[in-house]
């Protein structure tokens, strides 16, 4: 019987959570009083995964046929099956990742679901479930049209993309450091790390999957600095475990900014714009005498990037 790869991370469940209670049970021995796991932000990212996953499975029942037609109609390359095939997958996918996961940080429409995984305070294995069943919402599959085009089947491409988000499971640690020659290859933990922090030299960077050579190739990597450790979550806290909170306040947060502009281009900037767009534009309105104290404001999420507060 042939494995279905829809079904690939709850086959995975029992290997993740494994290694969750393992990294607990030895950062408690290692580093005690350091609070690097608590039950409500625990379970919170728990209740996202179960949440995550049902409309992942629903979302695909959309993108397969899409997928199929694409591939049936636009394809430009037919593989032979092998290992040639699936390494050229393998990359493309990796590279459009990298592609999604950096218009998720700088459109704010992307990142109104990408800012879940990113709300906790906490980093360590369990942060790695913590995602947003609104990702078929902003479009995340729509990323991977072109792998279609690009002659691979359905089933190829959503094996590819569970393949690549199992991976990022295990770079979600504090509990291993630096990895030497391999950090110029692959996705690490220290890698993710600066990912996750909100500290201003770190915000908007490392947006690899698996191969780390795109960040470098495209100007978005930074290493991690022992001499500013990472600082987790958003820039304005979420201060909540509440997952359906955790799901919905950015959206929420999009749709007053949207019905509070004046026109329709400032309303889309207030969705597709870069996510601190609208306090950028806040800050323009405010009467000379206070203009200086708009510039010290900081975004509601973890992105300041090249349009936001790194330029004032």
């Amino acid at each position: 019987m042939q494995f279905d790869a829809q079904w690939l991370l709850l086959a995975l469940a029992p290997v993740f959570l494994a290694c969750i209670g393992y990294e607990a049970w030895s950062l408690s021995r290692t580093r005690p009083g350091a609070s690097l796991y608590s039950w409500p932000d625990t379970l919170c990212n728990a209740a996202l995964a179960l949440m995550h996953q049902s409309a992942d499975k629903l979302a695909w029942l959309v993108a397969i046929p899409v997928y199929a037609y694409v591939y049936r109609h636009f394809r430009l390359v037919s593989w032979q099956p092998g290992w040639l095939a699936w390494f050229a997958l393998f990359v493309a996918q990796d590279l459009l990742y990298y592609v999604f996961h950096r218009a998720s940080h700088r459109v704010r429409w992307l990142w109104a679901a990408h800012v879940v995984h990113h709300s906790s305070e906490r980093l360590n294995l369990s942060t790695a479930f913590r995602q947003s069943l609104m990702y078929p919402v902003a479009g995340m599959w729509v990323f991977w049209i072109p792998l279609a085009m690009l002659g691979f089947t359905p089933t190829q491409i959503v094996a590819v993309v569970l393949v690549n988000l199992a991976f990022q499971f295990f770079v979600h640690t504090q509990a291993i450091g630096k990895l030497g020659t391999l950090e110029y290859v692959f996705n690490t933990p220290s890698m993710h790390r600066v990912h996750h922090a909100r500290n201003a030299r770190y915000i908007d960077r490392n947006y690899a999957g698996v191969l780390a050579i795109w960040d470098r190739m495209f100007g978005s990597y930074t290493d991690e600095d022992e001499h500013d450790p990472p600082e987790y979550g958003i820039v304005k806290p979420l201060a909540s475990c509440n997952p359906l909170t955790a799901t919905f306040h950015e959206w929420l947060a999009m749709a007053r900014d949207f019905a509070r502009m004046p026109d329709w281009r400032s309303r889309l900037a207030a969705l597709f714009a870069p996510p601190d767009w609208c306090e950028r534009h806040d800050a323009l309105r405010v009467p000379p005498g206070g203009a200086a104290q708009a510039r010290q404001r900081v975004p509601e999420n973890n992105t300041e990037g090249e349009f936001g507060s790194r330029n004032t």
